[in-house]
């Protein structure tokens, strides 16, 4: 059974990337969570996270079309 919501490190495992640029994203509001408890421990539903995904492949997408990402950038990553 999939979980439906995710740790920061869970997310940061996903996502490939590291703990504080999660943490990043959920205080710009780039990367919906949520805050449970007292502690405000942070939370982030698999939903959330696909979305977030679509959304940075969307972005990403119009940015080539554009021009700002050079191509020597897309190469061989």
């Amino acid at each position: 059974m999939q979980r439906r919501f995710l740790t920061i490190e869970q997310v940061a495992e996903e996502l490939n990337v590291g703990q504080p640029l999660v943490r990043a994203l959920l205080r710009t509001g780039e990367l919906r969570g949520i805050q449970i408890g007292g502690r405000g421990i942070w939370r982030v539903s698999t939903t959330d996270i696909e979305e977030y995904i679509s959304q940075a492949y969307k972005t990403t997408a119009e940015r080539i079309a554009a021009g700002e990402i050079p191509e020597e950038e897309t190469e061989g990553n």
